[in-house]
C-alpha cells in the first residue's frame, strides 16, 4: 500500500549531517541474484550539527541486514539497533571520537527493475546512484553533502564477471580459489555516495590516450558488449575533444590516471558522471554511420562531454543538497551546449536548445509541477530531474555569462573553483563568485533560482522622426505558479539590435550612453522601463532579445512585412529564424481560426515569397539554411493557443506544408538533385548540412501527390548507406500515403533486427506518424517481440514517444490514448516507478483542452492515483496535477 501521507522534504528544513564519514571499505561478493555486501565505515559526530539526537539513521531500502559491529567488538544484537523499512538506526554511538562500523548485507540485482543501486542488465551487473540510490545497496548516510573516501573490492567469478570496475584508480587484484577473481579500486578524491559506480560482466574493452596540458598521459578506456566493438570510435574521439574543450576554455585538467565509460542497455537516464567510471546508456555512446543519424552522432558527443565537464563541475565540486541540484546540472548543461556549438554550428546549436527550451520547458513553467530551478520541497526527487532543473538553468548561467562577459564569466568560474573545490555547496556559493570575480551586484539576479515560471516581455515602441529617436518601452511580469502568487521583478538582459531600410546594421546609441554600438544589452530590473535610442534618421526594424538572451516570452505587435524583412536582413542568426516562426506562426495560427469558423484555407503570398527569397539566397551553414525552411512545430503552435485544438493545429500546418511544396516544388527538387550524394561517413559540416538541407526538401516534396517523388523517397530508402538518409526517408514514407510504407517498415526491421537502437527508431516513428492507423498500429507494437517494458529505452521509444510526440493520435476525442497511457503507468509503476512517473507527464496540461479532453484526462489520473500500491514517484506527478488549477 502506498503511503496516504507522503512525506514532503522541504529546502527551508536542511540541516548539516549529524555524523561524518571520513572513509569506506566496500567489499562486493558478486552474484546475479545474491550479491554480498560489507562496508566498513569510519565515522564521527559532525562538529557542524546542531541536532541533539545522537542516534545514527542511515538510509537503506530492500536489503537483507545480516550483521552490524561496533568498533570491532561483538556484533550488535537486536535490540541495539531499529531496522525499518527505509533505515538502520543505532541509538548509542560514540560522541567524542571516530568509530568504526561493518554492516553486512545481501540485495538481490536480478530482481530490481527499477534499476537504481546495483542491478542486471543483459547479464552485466551495473549501478545507478543517483539521486538516491546508493541506500539499495547498503545502509548509508545517503545525502550529497556526505563526501568521503571509497575503497572498493569486488569479488566474483572468472567466467562470469572477467571484467570488474570500480571508481578511481585499481590498486590491486589477485586469484581466488574456485575460479574466482578479485579487484581493488581507489578513489583518491572525496565524493558522495551517489558518485559511487560498479560494473562487472562480460564485456570488450576499447582504448586510448589523452595527454594533458601539463604532460599526464590519461588512459582512456569505453567497455561495451563484444557485438558492439565497432561502434565507438565517435565516442572515444568525443571524450578526448571535451577533455581538449575543458583545458581551453575553463582551464581544468583530469585528475585522475584513468577515465572509463560503460555503455548500458538498460539505463533510466542518458548518462551518469560517476568518478571516473562514467555509465552510459548506449544511446549516447553506440554508434557507426550506418546505424546512426547526423543528430545522434552530435548527440553523443555533447552528453560525453556533459559527463565529463561534471568531473569539475559536479564531482570535484557538489551540491549541498538536492535542491541545489542545477548548480551542477545547469552549469554544465550551459557548459556542454558551448563545446556543441564550437564543435558544429553555433547558430543552429542555439537555436534548437530554445526550440527544446520553448516547447518542452515553458509548458513545464506553466503547468502544475511549475517549479524555480532551485525547488523549495520535493516528495521524491527523481522527479525534479528536469527541463526546468537542467535547461532553464542552463540559460540562468548563459545570463550571467551575459552580463559579465567571457572574460568575466572565466574569472568568476576560476574563483568558483578555487573556492569550493572538494566542497558540497549551494547555488548562492556558484554567484558569490561571479559577483566577486567581477565586482557586481547579482542580489536581484538570485531571484531566478527562487521564482518559478516564465516571464513575459511586452513591448511597445515609437519613433519620432523629429527628434530622431527610438523609444522602447519594456514591461515584464509572470504568471502565477503553484504556491507563488506574486512575482517580484528579475534581472533579465536584452540584447537589441537595429537594422536600416536596406537590412544595414543601425548603430544603437542609448540617450546616456556616450558610444554607438551594434547592438547593446539592456537590463532591465524594474516592472516597467523605457530605453531611448538616438540619431535615428529613419525608423529602424528593432531585433529585440537577440539570441534569445534570457528565458522569456515576448510579446511586441510586428507585421507579416517586418517579420518577412527581419527573415531576410537580421544580421542575429537567432532572431532571423525567430522572425520566420513568427510570420509561419501568425499565418498558421490564421488558418486555424478560419478552420474553427468553417471558412476556407488561404495561404498569405507573403509567407511564400519570404520562403522563395530565403532559398534563392546562397548559404554557407546549409544546417542552418535547412532551420530557416522549417515551420514551428505543432507542440509549439499548441502552447500559443488558449484552448488547445489539435486538429485544427495538424490540418493548418499541413496546408501550409502542402502550399510551401506547390508553390516552390522546382526550387526545393533542384536544391534536392545539388545536395544528393553519397557521404557516408563524413561527418564534417558541410557534409552534415548537404544531407540536413537534402532531406528537408524531401520532407516538402513528399507532400505532394506526384508518383515521381514517391519513387524518389522509396529510392533514398533502399540506397541509403547512412542511417540519416535512410531514416529521412522513412520518415516521410510512413507520414503519407505511400504504397511502399509496409514494405520498407518490413525491410527496416529485418535489416535491423539485431541492432536495439535502431529498432528503438523504428518503434518511435510509428508511435509518431500522422497516419489515420497510428493508434491501431501501436496497440499492435506492444505486442511485438521486440517490445519489452522493462527496458526504459524501448518504453520511451513507443509509450513515450506515442504520447509526448504525437499530439494528433494522443490526444483523440474518444480518450482511448489516455486510457492507453494510464494503464502502461499503472504496469510501470511496479517495474520501474522513475519511468513511469515520467510518463505521466503527457497527462499534466489536462486543462489546456475543450472540457470532453479535460473530463477524460482527468478520469484517468484519478484512477493512477488510486491504484493500489502506487509509488510515490507517480503519485507526486499525478496528484499535483490534478491539484493545481492556474488563473
Amino acid at each position: 500500500m502506498r503511503d496516504s501521507n507522503p512525506q514532503t522534504t522541504y529546502l527551508k528544513d536542511y540541516t548539516a549531517p549529524e555524523y561524518l564519514i571520513h572513509s569506506v571499505t566496500l567489499n562486493f561478493t558478486l552474484d546475479d541474484e545474491n550479491t554480498l555486501v560489507s562496508s566498513r565505515l569510519t565515522l564521527s559526530r559532525n562538529p557542524a550539527s546542531q541536532s541533539r539526537d545522537t542516534s545514527l539513521i542511515l538510509s537503506g531500502e530492500n536489503l537483507k541486514l545480516i550483521r552490524v559491529n561496533l568498533d570491532n567488538g561483538n556484533d550488535l544484537t537486536k535490540d541495539q539497533y531499529l531496522q525499518t523499512q527505509d533505515a538502520l538506526i543505532i541509538n548509542q554511538v560514540p560522541q567524542q571520537q571516530r568509530f568504526v562500523l561493518t554492516i553486512e548485507n545481501t540485495i538481490n540485482p536480478k530482481a530490481n527493475t527499477a534499476l537504481e543501486g546495483l542491478y542486471l542488465s543483459n547479464g552485466m551487473l551495473c549501478t545507478q546512484c543517483e539521486a538516491e540510490g546508493f541506500r539499495k545497496i547498503t545502509y548509508f548516510l545517503d545525502r550529497p553533502d556526505v563526501m568521503t573516501l571509497f575503497t572498493t573490492t569486488l569479488v566474483g567469478d572468472k567466467d562470469r564477471y572477467p571484467i570488474l570496475l570500480s571508481n578511481g584508480n585499481k590498486i590491486a587484484e589477485g586469484e581466488l580459489p574456485d575460479n574466482r577473481h578479485w579487484v581493488t579500486w581507489e578513489d583518491p578524491f572525496n565524493k558522495p555516495c551517489y558518485l559511487f559506480a560498479l560494473v562487472a560482466g562480460q564485456l570488450e574493452c576499447i582504448a586510448d590516450r589523452f595527454t594533458t596540458q601539463s604532460g599526464r598521459d590519461i588512459d582512456l578506456q569505453i567497455f561495451v558488449e563484444r557485438h558492439d566493438m565497432d561502434k565507438c570510435s565517435h565516442a572515444m574521439q568525443s571524450l578526448k575533444n571535451a577533455m581538449l574543450w575543458d583545458e581551453q576554455v575553463y582551464g581544468r585538467e583530469y585528475d585522475l590516471d584513468l577515465y572509463m565509460i560503460v555503455a548500458v542497455g538498460h539505463f533510466n537516464m542518458g548518462a551518469m558522471e560517476n568518478k571516473g567510471l562514467n555509465v552510459f546508456n548506449t544511446k549516447f555512446v553506440l554508434a557507426r554511420p550506418d546505424t546512426a543519424t547526423d543528430s545522434d552522432y552530435e548527440s553523443i558527443e555533447a552528453v560525453i562531454g556533459h559527463e565529463y565537464f561534471h568531473n569539475w563541475t559536479g564531482n570535484r565540486i557538489t551540491c549541498r543538497d538536492w535542491f541545489q541540484l542545477s548548480l551542477k546540472e545547469g552549469f554544465t548543461v550551459f557548459r556542454d551546449q558551448e563545446f556543441t556549438g564550437d564543435r558544429t554550428s553555433k547558430a543552429v546549436k542555439r537555436i534548437e536548445d530554445v526550440n527544446a527550451l520553448r516547447t518542452r520547458q515553458f509548458p513545464e513553467d506553466a503547468g502544475p509541477l511549475a517549479h524555480p530551478i532551485r525547488p523549495d520541497a520535493y516528495i521524491e526527487i527523481n522527479n525534479f530531474y528536469t527541463m526546468t532543473v537542467y535547461e532553464k538553468g542552463a540559460e540562468v548561467v548563459r545570463m550571467i555569462h551575459t552580463l559579465v562577459g567571457a572574460e568575466g564569466f572565466r574569472k568568476g568560474s576560476d574563483l568558483y573553483f578555487e573556492r569550493h573545490d572538494g566542497q558540497a555547496v549551494t547555488c548562492d556559493d556558484f554567484v558569490s563568485a561571479m559577483e566577486a570575480a567581477n565586482n557586481i551586484d547579482l542580489t536581484q539576479f538570485r531571484r531566478w533560482y527562487a521564482q518559478a515560471g516564465t516571464p513575459v516581455l511586452t513591448v511597445q515602441q515609437h519613433y519620432d522622426p523629429s527628434a530622431q529617436t527610438l523609444t522602447l518601452n519594456i514591461s515584464q511580469s509572470c504568471p502565477p505558479t503553484p504556491g507563488q502568487e506574486v512575482k517580484e521583478p528579475l534581472h533579465i538582459p536584452v540584447t537589441v539590435g537595429l537594422l536600416n531600410k536596406d537590412g544595414s546594421v543601425a548603430p544603437c546609441k542609448l540617450h546616456d550612453r556616450d558610444q554607438a554600438r551594434g547592438e547593446v544589452i539592456l537590463q532591465l530590473t524594474e516592472p516597467e522601463q523605457t530605453f531611448i535610442f538616438e540619431n535615428l534618421a529613419e525608423q529602424p526594424a528593432t531585433s529585440i532579445l537577440r539570441g534569445f538572451s534570457a528565458p522569456v516570452k515576448l510579446v511586441m505587435e510586428r507585421s507579416l512585412d517586418e517579420l518577412a524583412f527581419l527573415l531576410s536582413h537580421d544580421s542575429d542568426t537567432f532572431n532571423r529564424w525567430e522572425a520566420g516562426q513568427q510570420l509561419a506562426g501568425k499565418i498558421i495560427n490564421g488558418l486555424i481560426a478560419d478552420i474553427q469558423n468553417g471558412k476556407g484555407m488561404h495561404v498569405n503570398p507573403i509567407m511564400v515569397n519570404a520562403f522563395k527569397q530565403v532559398l534563392e539566397q546562397p548559404w554557407d551553414d546549409l544546417s542552418y539554411f535547412s532551420l530557416l525552411l522549417s515551420l514551428p512545430s505543432e507542440t509549439y503552435l499548441a502552447e500559443q493557443m488558449e484552448v488547445v485544438d489539435v486538429e485544427a493545429i495538424h490540418a493548418a500546418r499541413e496546408f501550409v506544408i502542402l502550399t510551401l511544396a506547390e508553390q516552390l516544388q522546382t526550387q526545393f527538387q533542384a536544391l534536392y538533385q545539388t545536395n544528393h550524394r553519397d557521404e557516408s561517413g563524413k561527418f564534417d559540416s558541410g557534409a552534415i548540412g548537404r544531407r540536413r538541407i537534402k532531406n528537408t526538401c524531401l520532407s516538402y516534396l513528399s507532400k505532394l501527390e506526384n508518383t515521381y517523388i514517391r519513387q524518389l523517397s522509396e529510392q533514398q530508402f533502399n540506397h541509403a548507406k547512412n542511417m540519416t538518409d535512410q531514416m529521412a526517408a522513412l520518415t516521410v514514407i510512413i507520414n503519407n500515403p505511400h504504397p511502399a510504407k509496409q514494405k520498407c517498415l518490413d525491410s527496416f526491421y529485418y535489416q535491423w533486427k539485431t541492432e536495439a537502437l535502431v529498432i528503438d527508431k523504428w518503434f518511435a516513428l510509428q508511435a509518431t506518424s500522422s497516419m489515420p492507423d497510428t493508434f491501431a498500429t501501436v496497440q499492435a507494437l506492444m505486442q511485438h517481440p521486440a517490445f519489452d517494458l522493462r527496458n526504459p529505452n524501448r518504453v520511451r521509444s513507443l509509450i513515450g514517444a506515442f504520447s509526448q510526440s504525437n499530439p494528433l493520435h494522443f490526444h483523440v476525442a474518444n480518450g482511448q490514448g489516455y486510457q492507453f497511457l494510464a494503464d502502461q503507468v499503472i504496469a510501470l509503476n511496479t517495474l520501474n516507478p522513475q519511468v513511469a512517473s515520467r510518463m505521466v507527464g503527457a497527462l499534466t496540461s489536462w486543462r489546456r483542452f475543450d472540457e470532453g479532453r479535460q473530463a477524460l484526462i482527468k478520469a484517468q489520473l484519478e484512477r493512477i492515483i488510486t491504484t493500489e500500491a502506487i509509488s510515490k514517484d507517480v503519485y507526486e506527478v499525478a496528484s499535483k496535477s490534478l491539484i493545481y488549477k492556474a488563473d
